[in-house]
């Protein structure tokens, strides 16, 4: 248990962020699951659309520090992969 103020003060500011990036990372789970069942589906359109919202958030996921920045950029990779695939 934090016994100092700012030990405290520290405490909220953590459980604060942490909720921020939970939501974060909700969304960008949100968005990701979308592209997913485009893809199931087997509807390119819908994926593409569902793929082009999901790609800027999230790269903005990983500039805010909730995933890392390769991670982002390969599971844009490997989706834009799959999407590509459907066209076919």
């Amino acid at each position: 248990m934090a016994n100092t103020p700012s030990a405290k003060k520290a405490t909220r500011k953590i459980a604060a962020r942490t909720a921020v990036n939970k939501s974060r990372r909700s969304r960008v789970r949100t968005f990701i699951r979308k592209v997913e069942e485009a893809i199931t589906a087997g509807d390119h359109a819908t994926a593409f659309a569902a793929l082009k919202a999901a790609e800027p958030e999230i790269h903005r996921a990983a500039g805010k520090g909730i995933v890392h920045a390769n991670l982002a950029s390969r599971k844009v990779s490997r989706l834009n992969s799959r999407v590509k695939a459907l066209a076919v």
